[in-house]
């Protein structure tokens, strides 16, 4: 039997790849549930509903992005105070931020099923597309407070050096969604609301599992226990987790600004293209959030416990797995863009023909994506929550709303699809930029 690794532990390649590798496979699971979703919907349900989803779905993204932030910056903080020798301290924040997270969905899922209709109408749905939006919308939202807790456990149980927890926690979760949209769309046949409500049981169920094993006696180094305040970790975490909540608000926004563009340029086809892309795209990029959200408790442990040669050998190494990574994922996208493309809209030829073209431009993106991705979880595990909240805002946000409004100006079409690469290399250029000039203050 393999001795658990410990965040203390030196980490070369093989204990980097052992330990982070059960988050990567957790953040491609979440991915490929989400994936499974849009066929069903796509292939079951119409492609108006399937565009209907598409378009809400960066707002529910939005609301969920709380989860990310209490836990990365959670994480964050509290693996820095491990490393400081402080457990009693990590222990009382690890259990403010859970019980944090819990209370901000209640009220956030309450305030956003009150208000959807008249933001999805905002967001420019109307019709059959807005009556499927809201649906879908609330359904889900109902279950938003246990998906913010599995998302903040994805950080905090690799902080606890459970990483195999998440992705058990995970897998559970993705295989109850499964059957529920085999069940509720295939067999009862219950449409838009039957997609939402598989998504929802299985994101209750990934917010359970978890608050369970944390709250009862358990082998890991965090327990939920009785709260006490403090002011100043949560502001600590809120700030070390902004980059993560940002980034998620920006790539929702951006969504929906490609939706907009898309709709003036290719119509309700546009719309589904891109969905189309995005699902495949979340897998692909699932490997960078995944290899982050496991690295990056180590990079803090280490950085609170001040050891520069550990930090030194971590960024090197990680920075030649992502390089790797980079080049074969735009190998592997290139290959597979049709046979994925038929996954979903195989039935369609004109659409089969237009997505097959866009994501073959796309698929250029996932060799500079990665580097911006790690080099904001980077700094957010050094609790440099302002630089890491710089990189994300600048490359999902002005990077890449900049790029989709002027490229199509030029290009037409393919300049939507083409905005993406141009937002990426930049943000890559950026984040070496700042790895570069903090050298000296963090001693990597």
């Amino acid at each position: 039997m393999k001795q658990q690794i410990q965040l203390s532990d030196h980490f070369g390649y093989k204990r980097l790849m052992r330990f982070t590798i059960p988050s990567v496979l957790m953040m491609i699971v979440t991915s490929i549930y989400g994936v499974v979703d849009g066929f069903f919907i796509s292939n079951f349900v119409g492609k108006t509903p399937f565009a209907a989803v598409n378009f809400i779905m960066p707002f529910l993204m939005v609301v969920g992005a709380l989860g990310f932030m209490f836990g990365t910056g959670g994480s964050a903080l509290i693996a820095k105070t491990m490393g400081e020798g402080d457990d009693e301290k990590s222990q009382k924040i690890f259990s403010l931020i859970t019980y944090a997270t819990v209370i901000s969905g209640v009220v956030i899922a309450a305030i956003s099923i009150i208000f959807l209709r008249p933001i999805a109408s905002f967001l420019g749905a109307d019709g059959s597309m807005l009556d499927d939006c809201v649906t879908y919308g609330r359904i889900i939202l109902i279950a938003l407070p246990f998906l913010m807790v599995q998302y903040a456990f994805s950080s905090l149980v690799v902080t606890a050096e459970k990483p195999n927890l998440g992705l058990v926690v995970t897998i559970i979760a993705g295989i109850i969604n499964f059957i529920g949209d085999i069940l509720f769309m295939a067999v009862f046949r219950w449409g838009v609301p039957g997609a939402a409500l598989a998504t929802a049981v299985g994101q209750i169920i990934g917010g359970i599992i978890p608050l369970i094993y944390f709250a009862r006696k358990n082998p890991s180094k965090l327990k939920l226990g009785k709260p006490e305040w403090d002011g100043k970790a949560v502001l600590q975490t809120c700030t070390n987790g902004s980059s993560e909540l940002l980034n998620n608000i920006s790539m929702s926004i951006v969504g929906m600004l490609y939706n907009a563009q898309l709709l003036k340029f290719a119509g309700e086809n546009g719309v589904a293209a891109y969905g189309t892309i995005m699902y495949v795209n979340f897998i692909f990029i699932a490997i960078f959030i995944g290899y982050a959200v496991g690295v990056a408790p180590v990079i803090s442990f280490h950085f609170g416990a001040r050891n520069k040669d550990e930090l030194k050998g971590l960024l090197k190494r990680s920075s030649v797995l992502i390089v790797s990574t980079s080049v074969i994922m735009f190998l592997v996208a290139g290959l597979l863009s049709e046979p994925l493309a038929k996954i979903y809209v195989g039935y369609d030829a004109e659409l089969l023909d237009m997505t097959v073209h866009a994501f073959r431009i796309y698929a250029y993106s996932f060799l500079f994506a990665g580097v911006a991705i790690f080099g904001s979880a980077f700094f957010t595990a050094l609790n440099d929550g302002l630089t890491s909240a710089l990189i994300s805002f600048l490359r999902t946000l002005v990077f890449q709303c900049a790029s989709v409004m002027l490229l199509p100006l030029v290009w037409g079409l393919d300049g939507i699809w083409l905005s993406i690469n141009v937002a990426e290399f930049m943000a890559l250029v950026v984040t070496v930029t700042f790895i570069d000039a903090k050298r000296k203050k963090y001693g990597y």
